[in-house]
């Protein structure tokens, strides 16, 4: 196979946008050069007894997951076994369709491994992207959907979009993720109040039984995250994202004055974060943590920190296809060395 590096240096040379676009086509044509795609699978799926673990319900092989975000509308599900991940999370979706933000919206630091984007959750609509949902659902692998409300709805009205969305995909996935923690939509992380919390997750717990999840933000007291996350599991949520990307650009040298950083710059204040909420939620509910992880150690205190599953989005870009079996076999070595005989030993040893 041809070497990741050579496909980034040639991939590098578009804009991060266009580059997007044609790795999507590639992935999407995938499955079918079935040699390859199994090639693929045998050479980055991990499957190891000692990460397997069934968490809402579903059997998740490996705990890396591909973050919300890069998989907007459902088109790339297939690929996910070969890229090595262990359940996808596709989305954000919105009920109508919408284009996002002005372009360009995307941009990529290689010396830092960081993206910075201001997307604007574009995407087909629920419509569409439930149709191509319907393709390949259920799944090898779990799959996540991550709900957000579009750009022209007030927040007064917020609540009917999330409503429309949890009861358009309750059936075509295996959780959800309620997304107000994005910086890219106006006024969307006004919605990280408890009125808002209390509401959406009391009508979600009407319509469904699915698990539904809160994602939110990097940019905020630890205590206020805590009192947040409380509120969303007192109401029914079944777990906890944290975190999304950061609007705090001193993490990296002449940065866009806009849109929301990820990447290796995100890792310690996404982690820090973390931490303060596994130190309070370990234990009550499922914590999912995201941002930054980029290698095995990495990925193995957020564990340690109570996180059940990992996520992983601008990693992927700097690093291709090898880098979950790296990051799960460093995780098998890593459990070994502490005389762990499974992952959920490990899950939130910092508090016991």
């Amino acid at each position: 196979m041809i070497d990741y590096e050579i496909i980034k240096r040639i991939m590098f040379n578009f804009e991060p946008e266009t580059a997007h676009t044609i790795a999507e086509y590639g992935l999407r044509a995938l499955p079918y050069c079935r040699t390859i795609n199994n090639m693929m699978v045998d050479k980055n799926f991990v499957n190891h007894e000692m990460l397997r673990q069934e968490v809402f319900g579903k059997i998740f092989q490996n705990p890396i997951g591909l973050g919300a975000g890069f998989d907007k509308n459902a088109t790339m599900i297939q690929a996910m076994p070969a890229m090595g991940f262990g359940y996808t999370e596709i989305g954000t979706m919105t009920p109508f369709a919408q284009s996002g933000n002005a372009k360009p919206r995307l941009f990529r630091y290689p010396d830092y491994e960081a993206i910075q984007n201001a997307m604007g959750f574009n995407n087909l609509g629920s419509y569409e992207v439930a149709k191509n949902l319907k393709k390949v659902y259920p799944f090898s692998l779990p799959i996540g959907a991550s709900i957000g409300k579009n750009k022209t709805t007030s927040e007064k009205n917020a609540i009917k979009d999330y409503e429309t969305l949890i009861d358009t995909f309750k059936d075509l996935c295996d959780y959800l993720v309620v997304n107000i923690s994005s910086p890219n939509t106006p006024n969307l992380r006004d919605l990280q109040n408890e009125e808002f919390i209390k509401a959406v997750f009391t009508k979600a717990k009407e319509i469904t039984d699915t698990p539904i999840l809160l994602k939110i933000a990097p940019d905020m007291a630890s205590e206020t995250a805590i009192t947040l996350c409380q509120t969303a599991i007192e109401y029914g949520a079944d777990g906890i994202v944290a975190t999304n990307t950061t609007q705090d650009y001193s993490l990296l040298p002449n940065p866009q004055n806009f849109g929301g950083l990820s990447g290796r710059v995100l890792s310690a204040k996404s982690y820090e974060l973390f931490k303060e909420l596994g130190r309070e939620l370990y234990g009550k509910t499922t914590l999912i943590s995201v941002g930054g992880i980029s290698d095995a150690p990495d990925a193995y205190r957020r564990i340690k920190a109570g996180a059940t599953l990992l996520q992983i989005y601008s990693a992927f870009i700097f690093q291709g296809p090898q880098m979950c079996k790296h990051i799960n076999d460093g995780l098998v070595e890593l459990l070994k060395a502490d005389g762990y005989n499974h992952i959920s030993e490990a899950i939130g040893a910092d508090f016991r």
